[in-house]
C-alpha cells in the first residue's frame, strides 16, 4: 500500500522531541564501526567505534554526528543540504509493512517513480524511488553508505535502479533522505538525491513480531513476521551479534473483487468504451471466425459462454471483458530473507565487523489469454484457417479471431540479493579512518509461460491440430507445443573498495575546520539475456542488456566554520569509468544563522549519471505502446478493425558513443525553530540535467511516414502488412527502429516543506504533529530540435515506466498522541490530481480528442479530460501491555476512499486508476493486527 510518509525534520538542534525519537531506536549496546559516509559517535543515536579517553579535542568529537550528503563528522545535525530522517518508530507508527512502501512514501518521490502493482512492466517484481521525478536513474540507494546492485532487469529495458523490495526492514535503525545533488561525494547516479538505509549497529534481546492484515472487499490478505535476536556487550565482551529474519506473504487482488469501473473494460455506460471490436471477438476460447470473402460478416466460433451476444455493422460475437475476467490490481508476493552483523573491538581504537544478507522476493502475475491476432513480431491479423481444417465449417478458408483460453498466461519472478560487507574502521595519529570491501550479487529467475510460438501457431492452423471450436479436446501436448514456455536468468554485481578518512585541523572563529577523504574502486557488471529469443514470441517485448566496467574515484570535502553564524563546506570527486571517460562533480554549501532560531541554506553542485549498461552496451529493447493512426489514415482504410488502437512496436538499439547526462543543482532553504516545540523549514529546489539520454523522437518519423516523404534521422518506420479489406491503401506502421541519444535538456523546480510541532502536556501525555510536503513548479524537457514539452501536472511523460505522469503536489499530515502505554497515529495522505494529457505521445489538450482517452466519438473521456486528486486517512495504534509485549493495530485508508477515474493509465490491469498514485484507493479499507514481543 503506496503512502506519502509523514517524516521528522532535522532542525537546528536535535530538539527534544525528535531526540526521544531517535533514543527509541537504541538498543542497550550502541557502539558501531564507522562506514565511507555514515559513521557516527557513542553519544549519537548510531553509535561508532569507541574513541580515546574523552580529553581536549576529542571531547567535542563525543558530540558529533555524520550526516549523508557529508563525511565529515559534526556537532549540528541540520546542514547546508536538506535531509530527512525517518526513524525506526516513525516507520512504526505508519503502518506500512515494507521498506518499499516507506520509501516511495516519501512527498519528493514522483515521476517514474515503480510501484509493485506495476506487475506487466519491464521490472515487473521490482519496486523504485525517484526523487523530484527524476526517474530511478537519478536518485542513488544506499545501505550504510555503501553502494547496492541493481535489479537485473532495467526499467522500460533502459533504466538501472536499486529494488527496494531486496532491503531487509527488520534491522533498519533508519533512512536518511538527502533531497540534493550528491555526486560530489558518491559519483554517479545521486543527481536528484540519496536515500541512506542505515541498519542497526547492535542488538541484544529477543525481539519478535508478527501481524495479519485484510482489506474490506476481499484479496490481499497479508501475514508477516520478523525475529530480532543478538547478544554481546561491545564495550564489555569486546563484541556483539545479531541475526535479522523476516517473511511476508501477500495475497493478490483481482478486479473481479472490486467495483466499477475498477473491474471492468466496458465503459460505455460512462459514454466511454465498450466491449466490441477486435477484444470482444477474440471472445475467450468463444472467439469468431468468418468467410474469407468480400462482404462476409464475423459469427462466434462456438455458443457464448462469456457473455451475450454483441452484433454491430462487422458482425455478431460473444461479449468478452478481460479485465474483469483476468484482471489482477495487485499481485500475489512473498518476500524474505536473513541479515546479520558480527562486530569485534580489535583494540581500544579498532573496530571491525562482517555485516551479510541474503533477500528473496517472489512476484507471481499470470495475465489474460493471449491472442491468436498480433502485430508483432509476425503479424497475425489476416490469419486464416485452410479448408478441411476442423475448426472451419466453410467451404473457403476462414479468419479468425481468437484468445486461447485454455492456455494459462503470464510471469513468474524469483530475485534473489546476497551481500556481504567487511568494514574495518580506527584512529591514527589525528585520523579517523574506514576501509570497507562489499561484494553484492544478484540474480533474477523470469519463467514466461502462455505466449504462443509462431512457428507453432502456423503448424496447428494448417495441420488442424489445435481445436478451436471445442478447446477441451486439446491434449496437454498440443497445448504445449503452442505455447512451451521459457525461462531466463538475469544477473548484476556491484563489487567495491572503499576508503575513507577524516580529521579536524586548525581552529577558526566558529570551530574547528575538518577535513575528509576518499577513494573508492568499483566493478559493475550486468547480463540480461533476451527473453523473447529469435522473436519466437507473439505479442512479447524483448529486452537483452551485457555490460560491465570499472570505476575509480576519489573525493575531498572541507567543512569551514567561519564564524559562529556562518559555515562553509565545499566538496569534489573525480570519477574515471572504463566505458565512459571521466568526470569531476564540485559542490559548495553555506549555512547561515543571524539567529540561533534561524538558518539560512543553500548548495550549488554539479552531477552527473553514466550511461547504463543498456544505453551504452551490448543491449536492444523492444516495448510497445497502444497507438491509433491519425483519422485522415484511418479513413483510407473505412475506420475498420486494421486501424482501432493496436501494438506500435519500438525497437531501441544502444549507442555506445552517448555521452553521460550532466547536471547542475542549486538549493535554497530556511529552517525555523522559534520554540523548542515547532521546527518549520522550506527548501527550494532546481534542477536542470543536460545530455539528456532518452529514445529518439518518434513523432517527426511517422508524420514524414504518412506524408510519404524521406524519414527523420535516427528512426526507421517499418511497414505493416497489407489491410486485407483494404490492400492497396498504405499500411499501417508495425515498428519503429532508432537508437539512444543525448537530447538537450531536463529542467525541474519545486519546493519542499516540512513542519513538526511537539506539546508535552503531563508526563503521560504527548502530542506530536507533522506536515510534510512537496510542491514542483516546474518539469520541461528541451528535445532535440529545440521544441520543449511539459509534463508538470500532467498524465506525461507518458512512455516512461508505469506512464503515472507528474502530479504537481504530494503532501502528508500525521497527528501522534501518546497516552501512558497508548500510542494512536492519525495520517492524512494527499496527491493532487492531474490532466489527462501527455506532451510525449503529441497529446496536448487543446481542442476535443486530445485527451489520452476518448470517447468512440472522439471526444474527451472523461469530459474534463482530467484525473482528480487522492487523499486517504490511515488510523494506526500501539498498546504496551507491559515492558515485554504490545499489541499494534491500523486501519489503512480508514474511510475506503476510492481511487480517481484514470482510463489512460496503463499500469493498472487496464482497470482505470492509477497504482502508482492511488493504489491504497483500489485496495480499500485495511485491517492490521499485530503483536510485539521483547525478551
Amino acid at each position: 500500500m503506496k503512502r506519502t510518509l509523514v517524516i521528522s525534520l532535522a532542525g537546528l538542534a536535535l530538539s527534544p522531541i525528535a531526540a526521544a525519537l531517535a533514543q527509541s531506536t537504541q538498543t542497550s549496546d550502541t557502539q558501531q564501526t564507522q562506514t565511507p559516509q555514515t559513521q557516527t559517535t557513542p553519544q549519537t543515536p548510531t553509535g561508532t567505534q569507541n574513541p580515546p579517553a574523552p580529553t581536549g579535542r576529542n571531547v567535542q568529537q563525543l558530540q558529533t554526528i555524520t550526516v549523508t550528503g557529508s563525511a565529515i563528522p559534526r556537532i549540528d545535525q541540520e546542514t547546508s543540504s536538506p535531509v530527512t530522517t525517518i526513524t525506526a518508530v516513525q516507520i512504526q507508527r505508519s503502518g506500512l509493512t515494507t521498506l518499499s512502501d516507506v520509501v516511495r512514501a516519501v512527498s519528493a518521490d514522483n515521476s517514474g517513480s515503480i510501484p509493485n502493482a506495476f506487475a506487466n512492466g519491464f521490472a515487473a517484481g521490482a519496486s523504485g524511488v525517484a526523487l523530484r521525478g527524476l526517474t530511478v536513474n537519478s536518485t542513488l540507494v544506499l545501505i550504510d553508505g555503501h553502494r547496492v546492485t541493481n535489479y537485473p532487469v532495467a526499467d522500460d529495458g533502459e533504466r538501472s535502479f536499486v529494488d527496494l523490495n531486496t532491503i531487509p526492514l527488520a534491522a533498519v535503525e533508519r533512512i536518511e533522505v538527502l533531497k540534493d545533488g550528491a555526486s560530489s561525494l558518491y559519483g554517479a547516479d545521486a543527481i536528484a538525491g540519496v536515500v541512506n538505509v542505515i541498519m542497526r549497529p547492535s542488538f541484544k534481546g529477543i525481539e519478535a513480531t508478527g501481524s495479519v492484515g485484510t482489506s474490506q472487499h476481499g484479496g490481499g490478505f497479508t501475514r508477516k513476521v520478523t525475529l530480532l535476536a543478538g547478544g554481546g556487550d561491545l564495550e564489555k565482551d569486546r563484541y556483539n551479534g545479531y541475526l535479522s529474519v523476516q517473511y511476508q506473504k501477500d495475497n493478490p487482488i483481482m478486479t473481479k473483487q472490486r467495483g466499477f469501473p475498477f473491474n471492468t473494460g466496458d465503459l460505455s455506460s460512462l459514454g466511454g468504451p465498450g466491449l466490441g471490436g477486435p477484444s470482444a471477438r477474440n471472445g475467450g476460447t468463444n472467439g469468431a471466425i468468418r468467410p474469407d470473402t468480400p462482404g462476409s460478416l464475423w459469427q462466434p466460433l462456438s455458443a457464448c459462454t462469456s457473455g451475450p451476444m454483441i452484433t454491430d455493422d462487422t458482425g455478431s460475437y460473444c461479449r468478452y471483458d478481460s479485465v474483469n475476467r483476468y484482471g489482477q490490481l495487485q499481485p500475489a508476493m512473498e518476500q524474505g530473507g536473513v541479515s546479520g552483523r558480527f562486530t569485534i573491538k580489535l583494540g581500544d581504537t579498532t573496530t571491525a565487523y562482517l555485516d551479510a544478507s541474503y533477500m528473496e522476493a517472489k512476484t507471481w502475475a499470470p495475465g489474460p489469454p493471449r491472442p491468436i491476432q498480433n502485430s508483432t513480431p509476425h503479424n497475425t491479423g489476416s490469419i486464416t484457417l485452410p479448408v478441411g481444417n476442423p475448426s472451419n465449417p466453410f467451404a473457403v478458408p476462414a479468419r479468425i479471431s481468437y484468445n486461447f483460453g485454455d492456455i494459462p498466461d503470464g510471469f513468474n519472478y524469483n530475485n534473489h540479493n546476497a551481500r556481504i560487507v567487511g568494514s574495518v574502521s580506527g584512529q591514527w595519529a589525528d585520523w579517523n579512518w574506514n576501509a570497507a570491501l562489499v561484494l553484492n550479487h544478484a540474480w533474477l529467475s523470469t519463467t514466461q509461460f502462455g505466449f504462443i510460438d509462431y512457428q507453432g501457431l502456423l503448424g496447428a492452423v494448417a495441420n488442424g491440430t489445435y481445436n478451436f471450436a471445442n478447446p477441451s479436446a486439446n491434449s496437454a501436448a498440443v497445448r504445449a507445443s503452442l505455447a512451451p514456455g521459457y525461462n531466463k536468468t538475469s544477473t548484476t554485481d556491484m563489487d567495491s573498495l572503499d576508503l575513507s578518512a577524516n580529521r579536524s585541523l586548525w581552529d577558526l572563529s566558529g570551530g574547528a575546520v575538518g577535513l575528509a577523504l576518499g577513494a573508492q574502486l568499483r566493478h559493475e557488471a550486468q547480463n540480461d539475456p533476451t527473453l523473447n529469443p529469435n522473436f519466437q514470441f507473439q505479442g512479447l517485448g524483448n529486452a537483452q542488456t551485457k555490460g560491465s566496467r570499472d570505476v575509480s574515484g576519489a573525493f575531498a570535502e572541507i567543512d569551514l566554520p567561519l564564524l559562529q553564524s556562518l559555515e562553509v563546506d565545499a566538496s569534489g570527486r573525480f570519477d574515471h569509468y572504463t566505458d565512459a571517460g571521466n568526470n569531476f562533480s564540485p559542490k559548495i554549501g553555506i549555512k547561515y544563522k543571524p539567529f540561533d532560531w534561524i538558518a539560512l541554506r543553500g548548495t550549488w553542485s554539479r552531477g552527473f549519471r553514466a550511461p547504463a549498461f543498456a544505453e551504452n552496451g551490448s543491449s536492444s529493447t523492444q516495448g510497445f505502446i497502444t497507438y491509433t493512426p491519425p483519422p485522415a489514415f484511418q479513413a483510407l482504410h473505412g475506420n475498420n478493425a486494421y486501424v482501432l488502437p493496436y501494438g506500435l512496436s519500438e525497437f531501441t538499439l544502444a549507442n555506445k558513443n552517448i555521452k553521460p547526462e550532466k547536471s547542475k543543482s542549486f538549493t535554497l532553504g530556511v529552517v525555523v525553530q522559534p520554540t523548542n516545540w515547532l521546527n518549520v523549514s522550506l527548501d527550494y529546489y532546481n534542477i536542470k540535467k543536460s545530455n539528456l539520454i532518452v529514445q529518439a523522437d518518434t513523432s517527426a518519423a511517422l508524420a514524414n511516414y504518412y506524408a510519404g516523404t524521406a524519414q527523420a534521422p535516427g528512426v526507421t518506420v517499418i511497414p505493416d502488412l497489407p489491410d486485407p479489406d483494404h490492400p492497396n491503401a498504405q499500411p499501417r506502421p508495425s515498428e519503429l527502429i532508432g537508437s539512444y541519444l543525448n537530447a538537450q535538456s531536463l529542467k525541474t523546480t519545486g519546493v519542499d516543506v516540512d513542519l513538526q510541532a511537539h506539546f508535552d502536556f503531563s508526563d503521560k501525555l504527548h502530542y506530536i504533529s507533522e506536515l510534510t510536503g512537496t510542491q514542483i513548479f516546474q518539469w520541461k524537457i528541451r528535445l532535440p530540435d529545440g521544441t520543449s514539452q511539459s509534463y508538470v501536472g500532467t498524465q506525461g511523460p507518458y512512455n516512461l515506466s508505469s506512464g503515472a505522469g507528474t502530479p504537481r503536489s504530494r503532501a502528508s499530515w500525521a497527528n501522534t498522541l501518546e497516552y501512558g502505554p497508548l500510542t494512536v497515529t492519525g495520517t492524512l495522505y494527499y496527491t493532487s490530481g492531474y490532466k489527462d494529457i501527455a506532451a510525449d505521445v503529441g497529446v496536448l489538450g487543446l481542442f476535443d480528442g486530445d485527451c489520452l482517452s476518448t470517447t468512440p466519438a472522439g471526444t474527451n473521456f472523461p469530459a474534463s479530460c482530467h484525473v482528480g486528486a487522492f487523499y486517504d486517512f490511515d488510523l494506526t495504534g500501539s498498546y504496551a501491555i507491559n515492558d515485554r509485549v504490545s499489541i499494534t493495530g491500523s486501519i489503512m485508508n480508514a474511510f475506503d476512499k476510492k481511487p480517481p477515474f484514470d482510463p489512460s493509465n496503463y499500469a493498472g490491469a487496464g482497470s482505470n486508476y492509477n497504482p502508482t498514485w492511488s493504489q491504497a484507493g483500489v485496495v480499500g479499507r485495511f485491517y492490521n493486527l499485530g503483536v510485539k514481543v521483547k525478551i
